[in-house]
C-alpha cells in the first residue's frame, strides 16, 4: 500500500514549525496510542504511522532528505536514515509522553536536562564565478561562550549559586493533573535546581556572554543559490552541559552582469549586428574561463539559441558538465549619418524588389493580418 505523505499524517502544512510539529503530533498521539486504545489494530496502526512521520520530520536532516527525495530519501538504506521500523515499537503510554510533556513541562527526571544548543544561520554571498570554482572563505559569526569572570556559573565572583528550596534542587517539581502524574519545571529555579542571590555583573547572571569567532569554511565547486553548508558543533553552545548545536551556511550567489544559471546551465544574451545576422560571420563570446568563437549563419533572427558544449557548471550534486546557451539579439543601428541613412533607403528599395524572398516573416504575417481583417469585413 502506498506510503501517506508524512506532513498529511500530521495534519500540518510543509512549512510548519519545529512547535507545530509537536502540537499535532501530541494531538494524535494522544488520540491514537494503544494503551488508551486496547484492542483497536485500527489504532495502533495509525500510531505508528503518525509517530514515524514525527520522527523524520522532527529531524532537520531527515525533514531535509524527505522533502526531495520523499520516502526514498529517508527508507532504511537511503542516505543512513532509518525506514518504517526505526522507531521500534510503540513503547509504553508514559514513554511516549515522558519526551512530549518534557518540551512543556520540563522532562521526568529528577535531575536536571542538558539541552543542545540552537543551530545558527549564516548568510554567505558569493560570485558566480566562486561558487562554480569553489572557495575558501573565512567568516565571523556572533557565538555564546562561558562568562570568564564567573567561571559560567553566573553568579558574581566569591559567591556560588545555592540550591533551590522550592525543588531541591532537581529543577522539577511534581502535579497531578487527572490521570496524569508528571513533572513541571520548577517555576522558581525554572529547571537549573539553583538560584543566584548575586548575579555576575558582567554578564548579569546567565553564565554566557556573547563573543566573534572566525570560521573557516570551504566552499565546494558547483555550489548554487539556497544550497547549506552544515558545520557541525559550531551553532550555539548547549546549556547544563548540553552539546553544541550546528551552523548553517546558507549559500546567496550574486547576479552576474552577463551570465544566468539555471541547474547546469549558463546562459547570456549576445547583441550582433544586422549586417552579421544578415551575411553571417563569426563572434567572440565569453565564458567563465576564456573565450569561444560563436558561427553565426547567414539569416539569423533574434532569438536564435546557440549551444555551446561543455561551457555550464559542473553541479554540487554530480553530473555531466552543463552548457554555455547564448542567445542572440539583433541590435537596430542608432545615431545614423544623412549618408547611412541614404544608403538604408536605396537597400529598401533593393529589397522591395525581391518581394517575399527576403523577409519571408514579415510577408506571412502580413497575410494573416489580411485575412483576419477580411473575414471580418474590415
Amino acid at each position: 500500500m502506498a506510503k501517506r505523505d508524512y506532513y498529511e499524517v500530521l495534519g500540518v502544512s510543509r512549512n510548519a514549525s519545529e512547535a507545530d510539529l509537536k502540537k499535532a503530533f501530541r494531538r494524535l498521539a494522544m488520540k491514537y496510542h494503544p494503551d488508551r486504545n486496547v484492542g483497536d489494530a485500527d489504532a495502533e496502526t495509525k500510531f505508528k504511522e503518525v509517530k514515524q512521520a514525527h520522527d523524520i520530520l522532527s529531524d532537520p536532516k531527515k525533514r531535509s532528505a524527505y522533502d526531495q527525495f520523499g520516502h526514498a530519501g529517508v527508507e532504511a538504506g537511503a542516505g543512513g536514515f532509518g525506514g518504517p521500523g526505526d522507531f521500534g515499537g510503540t513503547g509504553s503510554f508514559s514513554d511516549i509522553f515522558g519526551d512530549v510533556f518534557g518540551d512543556i513541562f520540563g522532562g521526568r527526571g529528577g535531575a536536571r536536562r542538558t539541552q543542545r544548543g540552537v543551530d545558527l544561520r549564516y548568510d554567505l554571498s558569493l560570485s558566480l564565478e566562486d561558487a562554480v570554482s569553489g572557495k575558501e572563505v573565512k567568516i565571523r559569526i556572533p557565538t555564546l561562550v562561558d562568562c570568564q569572570f564567573c567561571g559560567g556559573t553566573g553568579a558574581k565572583a566569591g559567591t556560588k549559586p545555592k540550591t533551590c528550596s522550592t525543588c531541591g534542587g532537581n529543577g522539577q517539581v511534581r502535579m497531578q493533573q487527572g490521570f496524569f502524574s508528571i513533572q513541571q519545571t520548577c517555576p522558581t529555579c525554572r529547571g537549573k535546581g539553583t538560584v543566584i542571590e548575586e548575579p555576575c555583573t558582567h554578564c548579569r547572571g546567565r553564565g554566557r556572554i556573547q563573543e566573534e569567532k572566525t570560521l573557516s569554511v570551504r566552499v565546494p565547486a558547483g555550489v548554487d543559490n539556497g544550497d547549506r553548508i552544515r558545520l557541525a558543533g559550531e551553532g550555539e553552545r548547549g546549556e547544563f552541559g548540553g552539546p553544541p548545536g550546528d551552523l548553517y551556511v546558507q549559500i546567496q550567489v550574486k547576479e552576474h552582469p552577463i551570465f544566468t544559471r539555471e541547474d547546469s546551465d549558463l546562459f547570456c544574451q549576445v547583441p550582433i549586428g544586422f549586417v552579421t545576422a544578415a551575411l553571417g560571420g563569426e563572434l567572440a563570446v565569453p565564458t567563465l574561463d576564456g573565450r569561444v568563437m560563436l558561427k553565426i549563419p547567414a539569416g539569423t533572427q533574434t532569438g536564435k539559441m546557440f549551444r555551446v558544449r561543455g561551457k555550464g557548471v559542473k553541479s554540487v550534486r554530480g553530473g555531466a558538465i552543463g552548457d554555455l546557451i547564448c542567445r542572440v539579439m539583433v541590435e537596430t543601428p542608432v545615431n545614423l549619418t544623412e549618408r547611412q541613412k541614404e544608403l538604408l533607403r536605396e537597400f529598401e528599395t533593393s529589397m522591395q524588389e525581391g518581394g517575399s524572398k527576403h523577409s519571408p516573416q514579415s510577408h506571412s504575417w502580413l497575410d494573416s493580418v489580411k485575412s483576419f481583417l477580411d473575414k471580418i469585413g474590415l
